[in-house]
């Protein structure tokens, strides 16, 4: 398994999709010019009558008039080119304090990843509870119904606290990424780890505790150790290939294959007894619709809605969204006739997910979109 900090996401990606293909290949067609073996060890096909392998190569000009955008500028490109290895090379000075984390997050995170980091409403979880025991688990096998599996979150399964200032700082929150000052981005990985109960030097971080680039390299995750192969380091690229050029290491087989893998018959293992019959309620055998839902109390979610589900993006126009408030915003919207709106909310129109992402009945949906309409006054 590889180390899942940044750096390697790309990399990682390449290996998965390679190895497929690459099991029934030759030594010699899992080489590039230069005579090393890509990743894990898979292939390159080349183009002959016109295909790749059994695909035919896609030759038409349908591109040639779509605008893609414009050149990013030297600045542009300045500002986002940011890597923060896990030695701490590529850290801003800064610094900020369990107690300001706590704050920015209740402010700019609460709305996704809920109190303290318990996750919720599609968003992940940050922590799951002392991250030392949590990292425990990973070992766990669901082998049974009612055994536990596997926590994997932020404290137990990241191997290095520098994804978590790198991620933060270039890709949250979500509908503003980059917008939060270096001090800010200390302070709430400083809170983040402090939720996950993880120690600094053998200190629990209180309140009054400032993560700072010079301490930041003491930050040690339970997980520093927990994946193979090794690929930091000058010899990183070269270990990854060694690794995926013994099948072994990740299948068992002494080879690639793609057929006639197993010596002998082999053992298909089937799944028993993990069936569930006792249902509560019981289970339904009639084939008709469910009834219609009375949409009850709607006045009185609608807030709630838009805070939970609507903000995130309506709350600021990094997102191209009409933001809520906005009165001339929400006049140009409503030029199309309020029934449009509806409709557009509905089905979802550009960047915007049918109902916003939400289960809401029809009636709950406009509701919603009543009392946006009714602040943006």
């Amino acid at each position: 398994m590889f180390k899942s900090y940044h750096k390697l996401v790309s990399m990682v990606t390449i290996v998965a999709l390679a190895s497929v293909s690459a099991m029934a290949t030759s030594d010699v067609s899992r080489t590039y010019a230069n005579g090393k073996k890509v990743i894990d060890g898979g292939m390159t096909y080349p183009v002959k009558n016109g295909k790749t392998s059994s695909y035919y190569v896609n030759t038409q000009k349908a591109y040639k008039n779509i605008r893609f955008g414009r050149v990013a500028t030297a600045n542009e490109i300045k500002a986002w080119d940011m890597d923060i290895m896990p030695d701490g090379t590529g850290l801003p000075d800064g610094k900020g304090s369990v107690e300001e984390g706590d704050e920015i997050y209740e402010a700019k995170c609460s709305a996704c990843h809920f109190d303290f980091g318990a996750g919720g409403s599609g968003y992940p979880a940050l922590q799951q509870g002392n991250a030392y025991e949590m990292q425990k688990t990973l070992k766990l096998q669901r082998l049974h119904p009612d055994d536990d599996g596997p926590k994997r979150n932020i404290g137990s399964y990241w191997p290095y606290a520098s994804t978590l200032f790198w991620y933060i700082k270039t890709g949250m929150p979500h509908p503003a990424p980059m917008s939060l000052t270096d001090d800010e981005v200390y302070a709430l990985v400083a809170y983040i780890l402090s939720i996950n109960e993880i120690q600094i030097d053998g200190e629990d971080l209180e309140d009054e505790f400032i993560l700072s680039k010079e301490n930041f390299s003491k930050i040690v995750m339970p997980n520093k150790d927990g994946f193979i192969p090794k690929i930091e380091g000058k010899n990183g690229l070269e270990n990854i290939r060694n690794f995926y050029d013994k099948p072994k290491n990740f299948g068992g087989n002494k080879k690639r294959c793609m057929k006639n893998c197993f010596d002998g018959k082999p053992k298909v293992a089937r799944i028993q007894g993990v069936g569930i019959s006792d249902y509560n309620p019981p289970i339904s055998e009639k084939k008709e619709k469910p009834a219609k839902k009375e949409v009850a109390g709607i006045k009185n979610v609608a807030k709630d809605t838009y805070e939970s589900s609507c903000a995130v993006c309506h709350g600021t126009d990094a997102m191209g969204a009409p933001v809520f408030g906005d009165k001339k915003a929400w006049a140009t919207v409503l030029k199309k006739g309020l029934d449009k709106v509806y409709e557009n909310g509905i089905h979802g129109i550009n960047g915007m997910p049918p109902k916003g992402g939400t289960l809401l009945e029809d009636a709950a949906f406009k509701s919603v979109v009543d009392y946006i309409i009714s602040q943006s006054k």
